[in-house]
């Protein structure tokens, strides 16, 4: 899983102690993992902040958890810390959390998400287009987003019933059905006018 190295350690150990918070830790999690958008954060976390499923990693001067959703995605990473002239930064290498780590039990977002970014997307890019995840409403309908060229696109609807849907209904179990909010009435871009 994730390396925080002894450099790095030592920072956030300096950085934690200037907190006046007994016990405090840092909690490590991505935002938006798996998709081109992933972006691997680490905060402050409090006593009582962590998440029951949050998995603990006990350092000699703190604790840090990991949020689950985040493990896979977190593997090889490193946080690191090097000083220089400006005094030193913080880097955090995550080199799998843009790519989907996708298991049977992942969340339906990351599951509709691995497909939207490795099956789709490929397909609508030779027309300029993208759909993106929006939402998950009723626990099993994905919301979608179309941009670029497929935005006002003439074409749109087949696109998403022949295409988008059909993709997505046959691949993720559990997945219960699929709509669009993209405002249409924009056609500026639109492959199909």
């Amino acid at each position: 899983m994730i390396t925080i190295t002894e450099p790095a350690q030592e920072y956030l150990a300096q950085l934690l102690s200037k907190q006046d918070a007994d016990g405090i830790g840092i909690r490590v999690f991505i935002l938006d993992p798996g998709t081109p958008k992933a972006e691997t954060c680490i905060s402050f976390c409090r006593p009582g902040e962590q998440k029951d499923e949050d998995e603990l990693m006990t350092f000699e001067d703190f604790n840090a958890w990991i949020e689950k959703r985040s493990i896979p995605f977190l593997e090889e990473a490193v946080v690191d810390y090097a000083k220089d002239s400006m005094g030193g930064q913080l880097t955090i290498k995550a080199p799998n959390s843009r790519l989907p780590k996708i298991r049977e039990d992942s969340p339906l977002e990351d599951r509709i998400n691995y497909v939207l970014y490795n099956e789709v997307n490929p397909s609508l890019a030779s027309h300029g287009g993208v759909v993106s995840l929006e939402d998950i409403v009723d626990d099993s309908i994905a919301v979608l987003k179309f941009g670029g060229g497929c935005q006002g696109c003439g074409m749109v609807d087949v696109t998403l019933k022949e295409g988008v849907e059909k993709t997505l209904m046959d691949q993720i179990p559990g997945l219960t059905g699929v709509r669009d909010v993209t405002d249409h009435s924009n056609r500026e871009n639109a492959y199909f006018k």
